[in-house]
């Protein structure tokens, strides 16, 4: 009798040969330097950055927006250089999305001033008369919280210590709240009065949205 013959010994060895090939082919690559690449160009995000990555998941904004440039003509027209894998060695989760009821962002960070974020941010409408995208002028109304921002940086490995962490958000924080800051009106009119001196939801969105992209056009540059 062969092992045709014994369904529940089959039953078992094909599932032991299903589970090996599983691991041979999917999880092990998963830990291999070449599956994970990297570049000296782009850096994990700064607390600041990390902190509004944060809330523009917790606001959904990865429902409407995707993170990823395909290497069509037609994206690349669009939206900028393709996507590459090296400039999402420190995203954790990846945000590259599938369904773009708003445009791409991959390539947004450097694409306008701040100035424009937060009249973006305070109304879409203001900016594009047939957007659909919902105002969230009211993250202006609300403290940063950094309370965990040392605790994250930590948990996701981005290298950086307890005091370059504090030193990251201090520094934002000095140069959103400058007197020479370019951006300063724009933001003064969206922002209370007695938030002003320090940082806003909206400021940490703002620094995480200009970060997007920015990074690869620098590898780029040096190629």
């Amino acid at each position: 009798m062969g092992i045709n013959s014994k369904p529940v010994v089959f039953a078992v060895l094909s599932a032991a040969v299903i589970l090996v090939g599983t691991i041979v082919t999917v999880f092990i690559p998963m830990f291999m330097p070449s599956t994970q690449p990297v570049s000296k160009f782009v850096k994990p995000y700064t607390a600041v950055e990390l902190e509004g990555r944060d809330i523009y998941i917790r606001e959904g904004c990865n429902n409407c927006h995707t993170q990823t440039v395909r290497p069509l003509r037609t994206e690349v027209l669009r939206y900028g250089e393709y996507s590459k894998p090296e400039e999402f060695a420190y995203d954790r989760p990846f945000l590259w999305g599938s369904r773009r009821t708003g445009p791409d962002l991959n390539r947004i960070g450097g694409k306008y001033p701040d100035s424009w974020h937060y009249r973006h941010m305070q109304s879409p409408q203001g900016m594009f008369e047939k957007s659909n995208m919902p105002p969230y002028g009211w993250l202006a109304e609300n403290p940063l919280d950094t309370g965990y921002s040392v605790k994250k940086i930590k948990v996701l490995q981005y290298g950086y210590s307890e005091k370059e962490v504090l030193a990251q958000i201090e520094e934002y924080k000095a140069k959103v709240t400058a007197m020479d800051y370019d951006s300063k009106d724009t933001r003064d009119q969206v922002t209370p009065a007695a938030l002003r001196g320090g940082l806003t939801e909206m400021d940490a969105m703002i620094a995480y949205l200009q970060k997007l992209g920015r990074d690869v056009k620098n590898l780029e540059a040096a190629q």
